[in-house]
């Protein structure tokens, strides 16, 4: 059993930028494919990046490529996700992940026009 909490969520203007954190307990994230996914109203749930074995390159949906980073920090068990450059369709609750097993309780981000 893993568990995930995130933060970082919140609401900001288009163009600004945002990072969420994810910290997971009971299993270290090295052993883990750590993922972010987001959900829009109305939408199903999408891949947004992962990152896997360290010294992997990590993955990205073609709608955030250099824009957003992922990136982990093992000793505090920790997963990022930077966001740049955000946009009024970034909007959605963000889910991290833990091998598309374990689920985090999610957090907002509302991008304004």
């Amino acid at each position: 059993q893993v568990q995930l909490v995130e933060s970082g969520g919140g609401l900001v203007q288009a163009g600004g930028s945002l990072r969420l954190s994810c910290t997971a307990s009971r299993r270290t994230i090295s052993t883990l494919i750590m993922g972010w996914y987001r959900q829009a109203p109305g939408k199903e749930r999408e891949f947004v990046a992962a990152i896997g074995e360290i010294g992997g390159s990590p993955n990205y949906a073609d709608s955030v490529k250099g824009r957003f980073t992922i990136s982990r920090d093992v000793a505090k068990n920790t997963v990022y996700l930077q966001m740049n450059s955000l946009k009024p369709e970034d909007t959605a609750i963000y889910y991290c992940s833990a091998s598309r097993a374990w689920w985090g309780q999610g957090t907002q981000v509302t991008v304004s026009s």
